[in-house]
């Protein structure tokens, strides 16, 4: 691959600039194409050692040499931001990912998701990552390979388990219930139990010690990390690590219509006010644009699959057409995918674009069936609820450190794959080194106990 892209990074970030787009510095990267598909099966360029990420790359080799997929550039946001591009990208598609790069910062540093996000992780995730996989490979010194890969299969498998509106760095549960007589709020029932205590003769209370956890607890990377009865401290760190990586991809997983929508916006309209493009080179990057954006995700026409690049630079479009972009920024700042769609897909835009309810199947086709708006809103963002996990919540600690999980299946709308279900028990009773009892539903809708 020619650098003669290099040469138009600077240019294409001052006309961002001037176009109103607020973002940290970026590092750009040329790089092979097997390392591209090595950073987006792990997620980051340095990540923690697990054999499950073997599996996603042979997934994205055989994705990709059926021509189901290709990689021309993964983006980490941050303060400063990486993007590291495929060497065999040519100058057109380097200057198109570059101005979609260059979009994707400035939805990172201003969406309140992404900085709320951030500012509890790091603004230097790359470097962060980088240390906790240094942290794994002491651990792998001092305690083994084995023991170190079993921590991680059930740290990992519960990756998706995590509480997004609890602060990362949370307290743990207070060990006492708290004084019922403390939390009266009336003026006379404080006074009378001032007297109470003054008076002296009453014996005084034993206190109860708080249940554990006190409600259903969500966020199971935390709690067992915090409550696991044997847990090791390196054990310890492993999960709180993985947690705080899952903090990062959150906001990524949780805005990636209005993220790529807002990304292909700009790199489209920064395309047609850049004169300094050579005209060749322009051509060729508008029709990788319109590859990039096109309805269907993958080669097959037979049904409707949503492209969430296509469907959020739509979506953008009409919106910054009808309101103007000063109202579409506050929207990109304020909302994440639920509010996006649920607020800004609207029946005309959907008749538009010819979308419809749908039904997806086993091997990512989409059937239509039937065209109501509220209904593909909910089948859009459907896969996206809970950070895409079914919702388990810790419920009880018994008395002999069993530990009680319940799916709230109601809730939920969703049954458990019970195959892998048994298997994440498995890798969690590793850990916990106590029993393990899952409540949920079977197919017929009736309560069904899965124990390790």
């Amino acid at each position: 691959m020619s650098d003669a892209w290099q040469g138009y990074v600077r240019r294409i970030e001052e006309l961002a600039a001037r176009s109103g787009l607020k973002f940290h510095p970026v590092d750009f990267e040329a790089v092979p194409e097997s390392f591209m598909t090595e950073i987006a099966v792990y997620g980051l360029p340095v990540r923690m050692p697990h054999w499950s990420f073997g599996v996603r790359y042979i997934y994205q080799l055989i994705q990709r040499h059926m021509g189901h997929s290709r990689l021309f550039e993964v983006v980490f946001p941050g303060n400063p931001g990486h993007a590291y591009l495929a060497q065999s990208n040519g100058l057109a598609e380097n200057i198109l990912v570059t101005a979609h790069v260059l979009g994707h910062a400035d939805f990172s540093r201003n969406n309140l998701l992404f900085r709320r996000c951030q500012e509890q992780v790091s603004d230097r995730i790359v470097e962060h990552a980088a240390n906790h996989a240094r942290q794994i490979s002491e651990a792998i010194e001092a305690h083994g390979p084995q023991r170190v890969e079993a921590a991680l299969d059930a740290a990992l498998a519960l990756e998706q388990h995590i509480d997004v509106d609890q602060a990362l760095r949370r307290e743990r549960y207070p060990e006492y219930a708290r004084d019922a007589k403390g939390l009266v709020d009336d003026a006379f029932q404080k006074r009378f139990a001032a007297l109470e205590r003054a008076g002296g003769d009453a014996p005084p209370e034993a206190r109860k010690r708080a249940p554990v956890p006190p409600h259903p607890e969500r966020d199971l990377l935390w709690f067992v990390a915090n409550y696991a009865p044997e847990m090791e401290s390196w054990e310890r760190d492993i999960f709180l690590a993985v947690r705080e990586e899952s903090f990062y991809f959150y906001p990524v997983f949780a805005t990636q219509i209005m993220n790529e929508g807002w990304a292909s916006y700009w790199h489209a309209r920064l395309l047609r006010e850049a004169d300094f493009i050579p005209q060749h080179a322009y051509v060729d990057a508008i029709k990788c644009h319109s590859d990039v954006v096109r309805p269907i995700a993958a080669e097959s026409q037979v049904s409707l699959s949503i492209n969430p690049y296509h469907l959020g630079f739509s979506m953008w479009e009409k919106l910054i057409e009808r309101d103007g972009l000063d109202a579409a920024r506050k929207v990109m700042e304020q909302d994440d995918d639920f509010a996006f769609v649920r607020n800004h897909l609207t029946r005309e835009l959907a008749a538009e674009l010819g979308l419809f309810r749908y039904q997806a199947r086993s091997d990512g086709q989409i059937t239509v069936l039937d065209p109501d708006l509220p209904a593909l809103h909910e089948a859009v963002l459907a896969p996206k609820y809970n950070f895409g996990a079914p919702i388990v919540a810790a419920s009880k600690v018994r008395t002999d450190g069993t530990l009680e999980l319940t799916h709230d299946s109601r809730t939920d709308g969703r049954g458990l794959d019970l195959e892998r279900s048994t298997k994440v028990l498995a890798y969690l009773h590793k850990v916990w080194r106590r029993p393990i009892v899952l409540t949920t539903v079977n197919q017929a809708g009736s309560a069904l106990e899965l124990n390790v």
